[in-house]
């Protein structure tokens, strides 16, 4: 009776385990198959930016031979005032005319002048400017395309066809012959990297971005990390334990929750209606991020203090250091690499940051770098919210180009964040 009873229970005791290690691999199953959706979704969201906007980077140009003619200018010097009021759009117009010398009819005229982007006249301006000694001379110049002929040009690549859009059958006509001629090649788009914001598509660039979202952020930093490192030293070294610093804890971890579009509405309130600080500008940016990433500042620091072992502390203050001397000495330089990780993690949440900043007025259309933290200016998040919300079919692969930028960037950040911590922190 007493060797059944064993065998029972072994048997029961090997169903368990056997139901555990079902159990156990299913489990494992589950988080693998999550991490491989993860991984998926991850993949399939990258390759959909990237092949939208990879494109974005080459520009469709047009070679055209312009002559400098002051009779079809209208001025007979070159000087600020005489430039102001001189028809460099005829000049272009003229040079398509000399290229298609059998265009008649308006309406065929007005398709071919729209072959080349209307800021062509604007870059012959600055460059007759640079260099008045070409009034009345010619050369050979490389301009944008229209933003349709550019879609056209680019789609050929993917179909024989190509896709036509507003593009006319007579336009796509000229396109192939200035393809065949070498007239018409896709080229690097610097235009991209070196201009602002533009209604024309083949103009619009996230320079004007880039450099607000670079003074947004060096304001932000500027606030949030000393006044974060400070907080957090005074909590953890200083403060007494008592139940008001408890309320500013339980305050800070949540305050790490709040979304974001509150502190815009704050920022609004205090920083533009109240103290009447200019709209747009890169100083409220900065003053309304300082104030969203100082609770993840404050906790990853305090989080770096409370890893510097206590033997640090006591040694020091057995060898006669001062509460102030131990911390400044001692504790935060070995607390630093891990205050500076939570700080590039602080700068890249603020860089991704949309919703805050609309609320402040930086969805201004902003053509002008800024050259300052209180000139109007436009962050990189919010030029691809404004792209996206354009009808033109040439904004959808800037927004994905600007979208792929901004990634760089964040993953630059994040990778300098992990590469610091290796590199500066220390084992105990």
């Amino acid at each position: 009776m007493t060797d059944l009873t064993q065998t029972q229970v072994r048997e029961r005791i090997a169903a368990r385990l056997a139901s555990r290690h079902r159990k156990e691999k299913l489990f494992r199953g589950l988080g693998i198959a999550s991490i491989a959706f993860g991984v998926l979704a991850v993949l399939v969201l990258f390759t959909d930016i990237i092949s939208k906007g990879a494109s974005a980077f080459v520009q469709a140009d047009i070679q055209l031979q312009v002559t400098y003619d002051p009779a079809e200018l209208g001025i007979d010097k070159v000087d600020d005032e005489s430039l102001a009021w001189a028809n460099f759009d005829g000049v272009i117009r003229a040079a398509l005319r000399e290229r298609f010398p059998d265009v008649s009819g308006r309406q065929d005229k007005r398709e071919l002048y729209s072959l080349v982007s209307n800021g062509a006249g604007f870059e012959l301006r600055e460059r007759l400017q640079n260099h008045p000694e070409l009034l009345g001379q010619t050369e050979t110049l490389w301009f944008n395309a229209d933003d349709d002929v550019d879609t056209y040009v680019k789609s050929l690549s993917r179909t024989e066809e190509g896709f036509l859009g507003r593009t006319s059958e007579q336009k796509a006509l000229w396109i192939q012959e200035l393809r065949t001629s070498g007239e018409l090649k896709k080229r690097f788009n610097t235009t991209f990297f070196t201009n602002g914001d533009s209604r024309e598509p083949e103009q619009a660039g996230i320079r004007a971005a880039l450099v607000g979202s670079l003074f947004t952020l060096l304001v932000t930093l500027v606030l949030s990390f000393p006044i974060g490192v400070a907080a957090a030293i005074y909590l953890e070294e200083f403060a007494p334990k008592n139940r008001w610093t408890d309320v500013i804890e339980v305050n800070i971890n949540n305050l790490a929750a709040v979304p974001s579009i509150v502190f815009g509405l704050l920022g609004l309130a205090i920083f533009i209606n109240f103290f009447e600080m200019p709209r747009s500008a890169p100083l409220v940016g900065g003053l309304v991020l300082t104030l969203m990433t100082l609770p993840t500042i404050i906790i990853s620091s305090r989080a770096s203090l409370k890893s510097v072992p206590p033997s640090i502390r006591e040694a020091a203050m057995g060898m006669g250091a001062s509460r102030m001397q131990v911390v400044l000495h001692h504790v935060l330089p070995l607390a630093m690499p891990g205050m500076l990780t939570g700080a590039i993690i602080g700068m890249a949440q603020a860089l991704g940051e949309t919703a805050p900043l609309l609320m402040i007025g930086m969805v201004a259309f902003i053509v002008d770098v800024p050259h300052g933290i209180t000139d109007p200016s436009t962050v990189l998040p919010v030029q691809i919210f404004l792209w996206a919300d354009s009808p033109e079919r040439a904004f959808v692969e800037r927004t994905s180009a600007a979208i792929m930028v901004l990634l760089a960037v964040l993953i630059t950040m994040n990778t300098c964040a992990v590469w610091l911590r290796k590199k500066l922190e220390r084992r105990w």
